[in-house]
């Protein structure tokens, strides 16, 4: 198991956890044409693997059972779909054992997808990681930011 990453890595990366008051919060990419919303349905649950970024692994190493993870659809559609949960904290992944994964387990589907335009449209959201960092496959996602989301997917 590798322990060093950069200083920059370990402050990007790190989740608000408090752990003591509440869940985190986190964020899913997934190319629809490889494995969709629509597939962790049918599924219901399934080990999220195949990531091989550190910031990426240092979020699967971060995660808990229970908390709340928001799928969303990469490439095309580029849009928040669905609710998932860990159902299985992190462990080796079976393909590369430097690599970390995760057991997730289908919750629900939003009322209404959140579009990557009408997230960088809403200045609130301004500072989440899906705006700033939009590359990273697995990233934090703040209360406040979920909070918001929630709501507008209501609409």
């Amino acid at each position: 198991m590798r322990f060093g990453f950069t200083i920059l890595e370990s402050i990007e990366t790190q989740p608000e956890p408090n752990r003591k008051e509440s869940m985190n919060y986190w964020l899913m990419k997934t190319e629809p044409g490889t494995y969709s919303w629509d597939d962790l349905v049918k599924d219901k649950k399934t080990v999220w693997d195949g990531v091989r970024n550190f910031q990426a692994r240092s979020n699967i190493k971060a995660m808990k059972k229970g908390d709340t993870i928001f799928i969303y659809h990469s490439g095309e559609g580029k849009e928040i779909v669905g609710l998932a949960k860990i159902s299985k904290e992190h462990f080796p992944d079976p393909k590369d054992k430097d690599w970390a994964v995760v057991e997730i387990s289908v919750d629900k589907k939003l009322k209404r997808p959140i579009t990557l335009a009408e997230v960088k449209a809403t200045k609130k959201l301004a500072d989440m990681v899906l705006v700033r960092s939009s590359r990273l496959s697995v990233q934090p996602v703040k209360k406040e930011e979920f909070d918001l989301v929630m709501q507008m997917s209501q609409k």
